[in-house]
């Protein structure tokens, strides 16, 4: 049974509208308003819309979800706030469906509207810092998520404004599996920047707590990551360097493309993590974001020699190496835009003799994978991919603005769902051995076996 909680310090205006619509799932089987001392008649107007009424044990919101969750009896819990607008009609379905389908222990719902003050200003540069694994979620202090309560139970409640991320947080050093649901738009009521302040404050104070308890309130803590995003930086200014002049690009994907088989897979086997990593490749339930985490997660203790051995040996698709030196002939700029990690990528680069290559970070703590990445900048776009915030399309649109190349000079091969939106806004997009039947309906051309079919195409991207 799903449980609704909504936390409420004078909502009258709207209360009884979020209490319908969590009655209009059928998954839901009590709905429960924990006031906060409301004098506007909230509570009254929750009772006419069919929701339980109970009064919070201590005035602040984290009190009242904790509160609600003592009081409630179903084993997902939902919480909302109480003064949310314009949601989706389908707004408790899609947050639970992860967790129903055991594919999820905690859900945050992701949401169109910009993130707010608190948000760009605090939240976002604090996590970056002191919890970058974990910094990608689009609205880290959002109060709508869905959890289960086993996992719940175990959590502490913050009793103020700093609740929201710290369970977040929390959650993340339980070992929950944490996904993100776009709900679509969302209407939200504004702060007084006063307001704002305080609750700056108290979201400030409830993460520093968990960057001492979890040893990452120190200089090194800072400079580590500081150097990770000097060299995230430094990439795309290095990728751009080499393309200084560049007419025409082409893009290739590189595990399942100009690599046979996919670089983690191989890595994972010859580890004895394949089961592990299996739980997690092409989980399309999750996002790009946090399979990619949860991958990273599975490899937490590989050493580097490992990652540089597996990107030197693995075996080339058929004609990648002429089909790249072909390309370069023809004046093009070749790179490798992949998810995987650039200390794999650098390697396949250097042995196809391709000119740049993007992808992740993947961090090392004394020669050993840490499990922790962070994911190229580069893969982010504010008036990118509307679908998809971490996207190769993203990619490719980076490169547009900074070196002047329209896109139908654009050149791009790949075999899978994630370049699936890279193949369409491509000049000339190329499926080569399609794992789908998406992914051909994406490209231009679909071509097998031998990569330097390729070049059969290329007065088109001229």
């Amino acid at each position: 049974m799903v449980t609704v909680i909504i936390p409420a310090l004078n909502e009258v205006a709207n209360i009884e509208y979020v209490v319908a619509l969590a009655h209009r799932c059928p998954e839901v089987g009590e709905v429960i308003v924990v006031d906060d001392g409301s004098v506007d008649g909230t509570p009254e107007a929750a009772i006419r819309g069919g929701a339980r009424v109970i009064t919070s044990s201590l005035l602040g919101k984290g009190a009242s979800m904790d509160d609600g969750l003592k009081a409630a009896r179903g084993d997902i819990l939902v919480y909302l706030d109480g003064d949310l607008r314009g949601l989706n009609d389908q707004l408790i379905e899609l947050l639970t469906e992860p967790l129903r389908l055991d594919r999820a222990d905690f859900v945050k719902a992701r949401f169109s509207r910009s993130a707010g003050r608190v948000t760009a200003l605090t939240a976002r540069p604090l996590l970056q810092t002191f919890f970058p694994e974990i910094a990608s979620f689009s609205q880290p202090l959002g109060g709508i998520i869905a959890v289960k309560r086993s996992l719940l139970e175990q959590l502490r409640f913050e009793t103020d404004y700093g609740v929201d991320l710290a369970l977040l947080i929390d959650a993340h050093f339980a070992g929950a599996r944490i996904s993100e649901v776009d709900i679509g738009h969302l209407e939200h009521e504004s702060q007084t920047l006063e307001a704002l302040g305080e609750m700056a404050k108290q979201v400030v104070r409830a993460l520093m707590h968990r960057a001492e308890r979890h040893g990452r309130l120190s200089i090194n803590q800072v400079v580590e990551v500081e150097e990770i995003e000097r060299q995230s930086r430094a990439e795309f200014s290095l990728v751009t360097g080499r393309l200084e002049g560049a007419e025409r690009l082409a893009l290739f994907d590189m595990d399942g493309t100009l690599l046979r088989d996919r670089s983690v897979v191989v890595l994972a086997k010859q580890t004895g993590r394949y089961d592990a990593l299996c739980e997690f490749l092409d989980r399309h339930d999750l996002t790009p974001a946090e399979r990619a985490r949860a991958i990273a997660k599975v490899l937490t203790g590989v050493p580097r020699a490992e990652f540089e051995e597996v990107a030197r040996t693995m075996e080339l698709s058929e004609g990648a190496r002429e089909t790249i030196v072909a390309l370069r002939k023809e004046g093009y700029r070749v790179g490798i835009v992949s998810d995987s990690y650039r200390i794999i990528t650098e390697i396949v680069r250097r042995r196809v003799f391709a000119d740049f290559s993007i992808a992740n970070l993947m961090r090392f703590e004394n020669g050993f994978a840490s499990g922790d990445i962070t994911l190229s900048p580069i893969f982010e776009h504010e008036n990118g991919c509307p679908d998809h915030p971490i996207c190769k399309w993203n990619v490719l649109l980076h490169l547009e603005e900074k070196l002047g190349i329209p896109a139908h000079r654009i050149l791009s091969v790949g075999d899978s769902a994630n370049d699936i939106c890279l193949l369409r806004q491509s000049g000339t997009g190329i499926a080569f051995e399609p794992k789908a039947r998406e992914v051909s309906a994406a490209a231009d051309f679909v071509i097998h076996s031998d990569m330097q079919q390729v070049l059969a195409h290329l007065t088109v991207a001229k």
